[in-house]
């Protein structure tokens, strides 16, 4: 196993994964109905990947809006502000270091917990003791040790972050994946609740370090799903033994394997552009809601309360159609809803300052927008071979962030020149690409006609 030569890479996940030559991984699972693809979700399994979203969306603005919050609240300029939320920076480089948690095994941890659930306790405990740094700086001073315990508790999120994923990929079955990616999303969202309006109402009447230490110790929910989760099996490969090979099989490796199947640049594009409208609309909506003369209480209350429980029902509905209908059709349902759903944007514009007009619109963007969300996320987790897990989904979802956060910086050039109504209707055909790389997937990866009516292998 220590030359390349020797090399095998492990089998991709169940029936080699939707990128395999002999796929079915993409389908429906059998003999079900909507009840039995509702009943997906009543498993102990999705019960723990929600404790485990929980605990990776926790963090999240604690080191971003709430932090801010603290700061400001404490008499910090805005450009010092600005400058100490860079240390987020680790959520979009933790593609560098997830090889080691793919491959690297804890010397106590691995042979209690195993490789999964070692290195999640490791890391949640690590986070506990981070957030509580956190909140051991007393700004306006402190700036420079506070930057450093900030930067800390992003790494060790950005790792939880990586372990959670892998561990909901290698845990579920295919036709489970959408309802983890909505689990996984509604623990997310309710614990960005909790660090960001739970935290800022505790604010007023404890200290910030105890507001710090109370989110610390909800990282225990967190724990509670290491411990109540069972080890998933191990369909990784021993690593090399010796130093340079074991570099090349846990960098280039997961890379090679990548660019063996068929169409692979076309999955990287597909990858690139799904969430493309909507990152588009998405960046200007705040800046519209401005223009049409809504007030701050008006937008909070349609798009942070009404829109946050439209997102969580729309990321259950596409978990549960993944479940029904498999995975791509449940693709190709959401892009063309997050296209339509755009529209309403544009149809608001012409409507001006109307709330009834808004909740639509808003409603109905979060609900798709959830539905597309966990048909992707279940997408992204059918493309890792379980030999690079934790390494190959970090690098999809890195891609996933590059279209949401670079291609979108267009958006307000394409605000300006069109107005309001055209750009939202520009930001509807932006999905016709995506839509048409994916017909061509779905064509490339069809199950064979004979495999489609005997049903899938044994």
């Amino acid at each position: 196993m220590g030359r390349r030569a020797t090399f095998r890479p492990g089998p991709r996940r169940f029936n080699d994964g939707p990128m395999s030559e002999h796929t079915t991984s993409t389908a429906p699972a059998t003999g079900g109905g909507w009840r039995n693809a509702l009943g997906v979700y009543a498993t102990r399994r999705q019960l723990v990947i929600f404790l485990m979203g929980f605990s990776s969306g926790l963090p999240l603005l604690l080191g971003f809006s709430t932090l801010s919050f603290w700061l400001r609240e404490a008499d910090v300029s805005l450009a010092a502000i600005g400058g100490l939320l860079t240390v987020a920076t680790p959520y979009s480089l933790k593609f560098l270091w997830a090889p080691l948690l793919d491959h690297v095994h804890l010397p106590v941890l691995t042979r209690w917990l195993g490789l999964r659930r070692g290195w999640l306790l490791l890391v949640q405990i690590g986070l506990i003791g981070a957030i509580i740094l956190v909140g051991q700086a007393e700004p306006p001073g402190d700036l420079g040790f506070l930057a450093l315990a900030a930067l800390i508790m992003a790494f060790m999120s950005a790792t939880q972050d990586i372990v959670v994923d892998a561990y909901r990929i290698e845990i579920l079955d295919d036709h489970e994946q959408g309802a983890g990616a909505a689990m996984t999303q509604a623990g997310y969202r309710v614990g960005m609740l909790a660090s960001g309006a739970g935290a800022l109402a505790l604010a007023d009447f404890i200290a910030w370090d105890g507001v710090y230490a109370v989110m610390a110790a909800l990282v225990g929910i967190g724990i509670l799903g290491t411990f109540l989760a069972r080890e998933p099996v191990s369909r990784r490969p021993p690593p090399p033994a010796e130093p340079l090979a074991f570099l090349r099989h846990a960098t280039l490796d997961p890379l090679k394997d990548f660019a063996t199947r068929r169409g692979w640049v076309l999955i990287l594009a597909f990858v690139l552009l799904y969430k493309y409208g909507d990152s588009v609309a998405g960046a200007m909506a705040n800046p519209f809601y401005v223009d049409l003369g809504f007030s701050g209480v008006e937008i909070a209350s349609v798009t942070k309360v009404f829109g946050v429980v439209m997102t969580m029902v729309g990321v259950f509905a596409g978990g549960t159609l993944v479940a029904r209908i498999g995975i791509l059709p449940a693709l190709a349902i959401g892009g063309i809803l997050q296209a339509v759903t755009n529209l309403t944007f544009a149809w608001l514009a012409v409507r001006g300052h109307d709330m009834t007009a808004l909740a639509i619109a808003v409603g109905a963007d979060n609900f798709t927008g959830g539905l597309g969300s966990a048909a992707f996320v279940a997408y992204l987790s059918s493309l890792c071979n379980v030999a690079f897990t934790a390494t190959q989904y970090a690098l999809l979802t890195s891609l996933m962030a590059f279209g949401r956060t670079m291609l979108a910086a267009s958006s307000g050039w394409l605000a300006e020149g069109l107005g309001w109504p055209g750009f939202f209707a520009a930001t509807a055909l932006l999905a016709i690409p995506a839509l048409v790389l994916l017909w061509f997937l779905s064509r490339l990866y069809a199950p064979p006609k004979a495999a489609a009516q005997e049903g899938p292998p044994a």
